[in-house]
């Protein structure tokens, strides 16, 4: 059994998450102990407790530890199984991480799955929905997986309510990814989208989106859409040849939409003047399905702590190798490979 130490370096969620997918991958067991012990709020909350839940279910595993708030969790799989799956966060907690931790499983598995996941789409301390729909999963089909969302719902923090629809077909052989340049850009875009708030705060994010990124009216678009609470998400689009890269500002209490928006522009214009081909959260969620398929590479604004923390929890249940190196330009070259 693998024994993973929860408190390594970032010690947060992912780590808890990627040993979660690659256990059910290879069929290996496991005991993570210190669970998100650098978290100000230690162990399991809801939405991680959904996680293991969600795992647990869909390869009928053995586990110890599956309780709000515990430190400690022992997960010993069986055999991944196909199917209809609906999982409940209850809190806004993220309906994306939830699915980031089953969906290598679903596509090992024998044949097509149908997963619906509620609680939060948006919120700022995960990828919104979006992002998995137009830069990570895009990237996934280019590695042969059959992947489609759909957010049914909308769900924003605090209230959450929302909903997304994952179809997923088996994939027998994961593709090696390469990406060596983001390509020429395609369109560039901005969307604000309002749930039970007023106008005035879309129109000024996008206004600064326009002073800030040299962008046209025609490039920003308010949304309104329906949710259980109120929320706002400021989503910018920079979709290349090779690649979509999303980048998300969320409205807070006291924080100006000015604010927001020259946030996410910043984020979006330290990649668009690099030549990186994803930014580090994109690259943070490419490690593992990339670590599946045994090879790929890529280049990044940045190696994050967690995306380190992430490396670690994968060469404890896979034979592979990370390199990454300053290039020239300034961006960061990782490598993936078979050790």
């Amino acid at each position: 059994m693998i024994t993973l130490d929860g408190s390594y370096g970032e010690g947060g969620g992912q780590m808890l998450r990627s040993a979660l997918a690659l256990s059910m991958w290879t069929g290996q067991a496991f005991t993570m102990h210190h669970i998100r012990a650098n978290r100000g709020k230690k162990g399991l909350l809801r939405q991680h407790l959904t996680a293991v839940k969600a795992a647990q279910q869909i390869c009928d595993a053995q586990v110890t530890g599956a309780e709000l708030n515990s430190q400690d969790l022992v997960f010993i799989p069986n055999s991944i199984k196909h199917g209809n799956y609906t999982f409940e966060i209850g809190t806004a907690g993220s309906a994306t991480l939830v699915l980031q931790t089953i969906l290598p499983a679903l596509i090992k598995a024998q044949g097509k799955s149908t997963v619906s996941i509620s609680g939060g789409t948006h919120n700022q301390s995960a990828p919104p929905a979006d992002f998995l729909q137009y830069a990570f999963l895009p990237l996934l089909a280019k590695m042969g997986v059959k992947a489609e969302l759909t957010i049914r719902k909308h769900g924003f923090y605090p209230a959450g309510g929302g909903e997304i629809i994952v179809e997923i077909q088996p994939c027998p052989q994961l593709q090696p990814l390469h990406l060596t340049q983001r390509g020429n850009n395609k369109s560039s875009y901005a969307e604000s989208w309002l749930a039970s708030l007023p106008a005035h705060i879309a129109e000024r994010e996008l206004a600064t989106v326009r002073e800030k990124m040299g962008w046209s009216e025609e490039q920003t678009h308010i949304r309104s859409v329906r949710a259980l609470g109120h929320g706002n998400v400021l989503l910018l689009f920079v979709e290349d040849e090779h690649v979509t890269n999303v980048f998300s500002g969320f409205g807070e209490f006291g924080v100006s939409a000015e604010k927001i928006a020259t946030n996410t522009c910043k984020e979006a214009q330290l990649l668009m003047k690099s030549e990186a081909t994803v930014d580090e959260y994109l690259a943070d969620q490419l490690l593992l399905p990339i670590a599946l398929a045994g090879a790929g590479s890529f280049s990044t604004t940045h190696v994050s702590s967690h995306c380190q923390s992430n490396m670690a929890v994968i060469q404890q249940f896979l034979s592979v190798n990370f390199q990454h190196h300053q290039q020239a330009s300034g961006s960061i070259y990782v490598n993936i490979s078979h050790q």
